[in-house]
């Protein structure tokens, strides 16, 4: 947290700008919103653009947010370049995920940052474990890595269990791209922080196996 780097104003900015426009025009926000059935016919732009679109001011702002906290810590540690590939690698890797599981879905639409915004937190979870995060319904400080665990258990039981109209699946697999890409761009990690690695790897895994045994 800190004063804004100007990448982060410049995609916090893209955000808000694309976002409002989507909020005024249902058309340009039908055409580049998440769909499977328009990506399966080959509208691969949508796995990109729909990360710029929120469904609401409240959507947008709690996205934005949560990228304002911890952006600086990803550009503190890997700087501007790795930063980038971190949040759009993200963002990718969630939008896949979801056409993954939802591929026979093709009414299914999602819209919203949460998967690059869920990278960049993974991401400084995994360059900084030590942190406290302080979450609005519990008064006491939480360590980052239990916080990154029990996030995306939680995102795994909301994707076996339909839970609200949230894209866990696109959190989750954003936090996937920022594990692995942060792990590639900075090695070293797996020396200093192997423990926290681990732990981390935990739901990823989980996931995997509930997977193959057809249980998600």
């Amino acid at each position: 947290m800190g004063n804004l780097n100007l990448i982060t104003i410049v995609i916090i900015a893209a955000n808000v700008l694309i976002s409002y426009k989507g909020f005024g025009d249902y058309s340009f926000f039908d055409k580049y919103k998440f769909q499977v059935g328009s990506v399966q016919r080959g509208e691969k732009v949508r796995l990109f653009s729909s990360a710029f679109l929120h469904v609401d001011t409240q959507h947008l702002l709690f996205n934005m947010l949560t990228l304002y906290f911890f952006a600086n810590t990803v550009l503190g540690y890997l700087g501007t370049v790795s930063f980038l590939l971190i949040y759009i690698g993200s963002l990718l890797f969630g939008n896949v995920l979801s056409l993954y599981f939802h591929k026979h879905e093709y009414h299914y639409s999602a819209v919203g940052a949460s998967g690059a915004v869920t990278g960049v937190l993974y991401s400084a979870i995994l360059l900084q474990p030590d942190m406290s995060l302080f979450l609005f319904f519990v008064p006491i400080p939480i360590p980052a890595y239990v916080f990154g665990i029990g996030y995306l258990l939680y995102s795994i039981y909301g994707m076996k269990n339909r839970i609200g109209n949230i894209g866990h699946d696109a959190h989750f697999g954003g936090a996937v791209g920022g594990y692995i890409i942060t792990l590639v761009l900075a090695p070293w990690l797996l020396e200093e922080h192997f423990l926290m690695i681990i732990l981390l790897a935990i739901p990823i895994v989980l996931l995997y196996i509930l997977k193959k045994s057809g249980k998600m």
